[in-house]
């Protein structure tokens, strides 16, 4: 019954994630998960050190991979040089959002554009945008700093206008405007 299941939900995945899985199946954990309905663990952040090696990257809530994670860079065993990941971030973050909608996010290895990680990195981090902490104020342009005291003169000078209009009529409608003073 579950493997018809699955027969369905393969074929009406977009080429793009068949071929992904094709490449890289999903450990078989992953499908027992998803048939029982349980609740997905939330991803530990990755070690900050990109040296680290293959084991220390992986989560350990996951099962072991019959292959190096392709979105994740692995050293490798008998050269002991590093190899980049197979898939760009942007890459990884277009399958991310694809399996996303599909609803099938769960069963791709483990990736720093994951959903979850995402939220643990926004958590940790909040957002970071100059100006937007507490107490702070964006920097903005030049003419956005200064409006406040612009629009301050401008009321200052609306509020004395009925004096100055008096002063101008008795100095004559202009004329000695100039010798007056400010």
């Amino acid at each position: 019954m579950a493997s018809q299941e699955y027969v369905k939900l393969a074929q009406s995945l977009p080429p793009r994630l068949l071929r992904f899985f094709a490449r890289y199946p999903p450990p078989a954990a992953a499908f027992i998960n998803r048939a029982s309905s349980s609740v997905t663990t939330s991803l530990n952040t990755s070690s900050a050190d990109p040296n680290a090696s293959q084991e220390e990257n992986s989560v350990p809530d996951t099962p072991p991979l019959p292959y190096p994670n392709p979105f994740q860079s692995h050293k490798h065993p008998a050269s002991g040089k590093w190899h980049d990941p197979v898939y760009s971030l942007r890459r990884q973050a277009d399958l991310v959002k694809l399996a996303r909608a599909n609803g099938v996010e769960e069963l791709l290895p483990y990736t720093v554009k994951g959903t979850e990680e995402r939220i643990a990195r926004r958590r940790e981090q909040g957002l970071r945008v100059k100006g937007t902490g507490v107490g702070q104020r964006p920097k903005g342009k030049l003419w956005e700093r200064t409006m406040k005291g612009r629009l301050e003169k401008r009321r200052q000078a609306m509020l004395e206008m009925p004096q100055m209009v008096q002063q101008w009529k008795q100095l004559g409608h202009g004329r000695g405007w100039k010798k007056w003073p400010r």
